[in-house]
């Protein structure tokens, strides 16, 4: 009798990872095409990070299997891993727009190298026209949080030529400080990409036209809003990529009349094209979809 092929691995790593739900749309995406394939959660700590990306560190998923980590052929990135993951793999494969954003979410392991890319950029940028029909030309944004999903935000905003100006804030002025020293070596985004301090947000969101909130507050029940609700306004578009639980922002906005999503498909979008990345297969995006919908509702 043949001994059953191990299935592929990929998978996430960040610490925590257990709220995630890439692993119900990878596993439905596997399932519909019918690939040998499995998607796990890894808690990686920070200390444990340089040997995970050297490959022979032992690993347990969170349902307790281990594995070594070269045997993970492609994994996503999260808190708060994806700015040292770009800065670990730049002597590898990261393109054009990881580099821009100075993190990667998406790495694919590939005759020894790391290959980088930075899909919540797209994935952002796809959820904010389809999901808020957000249209961005001429139009000022503020974004609370610079770490790895503050920065793709950024990036994607920018990239859209016709934005008007792009504010930036993160309560950790270490990470703030660490942002703007990466896209200060961007000539293109002088004047354009600006970052401020906490006694700047109550003017500033008073002239931004849309709010992205890309900071963990608001993922657990406990937690209260990243901005005051009195700032809100009614000129205001809110995005918070938070996306496993109706937020107190979004409840802020929801209550106001204002326009507002969660990141629901910021994640799926980005999960869409990692999958294609990593498979070289066309994303089944309807089956990741409902995938993400049954676990949400």
């Amino acid at each position: 009798m043949d001994k059953p092929v191990s299935p592929e691995i990929y998978g996430l790593i960040g610490y925590p990872v257990k709220h995630s739900l890439s692993a119900q749309m990878h596993n439905a995406a596997f399932g519909f095409l019918g690939m040998n394939a499995e998607y796990r959660l890894f808690e990686i700590k920070p200390a444990e990070l340089d040997a995970f990306l050297r490959a022979d560190f032992t690993v347990f998923d969170t349902e307790g299997r281990s594995c070594v980590a070269a045997d993970i052929r492609a994994f996503n990135v999260t808190i708060p891993h994806k700015v040292a993951v770009f800065a670990a793999a730049q002597v590898n494969g990261v393109d054009e727009l990881a580099a821009l954003c100075g993190a990667v979410n998406t790495v694919k392991r590939e005759n020894g190298r790391l290959l980088c890319r930075n899909t919540d950029c797209t994935g952002f940028m796809i959820s904010l026209e389809q999901d808020l029909k957000f249209d961005a030309s001429g139009k000022s944004a503020v974004i609370l949080g610079c770490g790895g999903a503050g920065r793709a935000v950024i990036a994607g905003l920018a990239q859209k030529k016709s934005v008007k100006k792009i504010y930036a804030y993160d309560s950790n002025r270490e990470a703030a400080a660490a942002a703007e020293q990466h896209f200060a070596r961007f000539p293109q985004l002088q004047g354009l990409v600006e970052f401020i301090r906490a006694e700047d947000l109550p003017g500033v969101v008073r002239a931004c036209e849309l709010l992205v909130n890309t900071t963990p507050v608001g993922m657990r029940e406990k937690d209260g809003s990243p901005l005051e609700k009195k700032l809100l306004h009614q000129k205001l578009c809110v995005y918070d990529a938070v996306y496993n639980r109706p937020t107190q922002l979004l409840q802020d906005a929801l209550s106001m009349n204002i326009p507002c999503c969660s990141g629901t498909g910021m994640l799926l979008y980005q999960g869409v094209a990692a999958f294609e990345f990593w498979t070289g297969k066309k994303a089944p995006v309807e089956v990741m979809r409902q995938a993400l919908h049954a676990y949400l509702q």
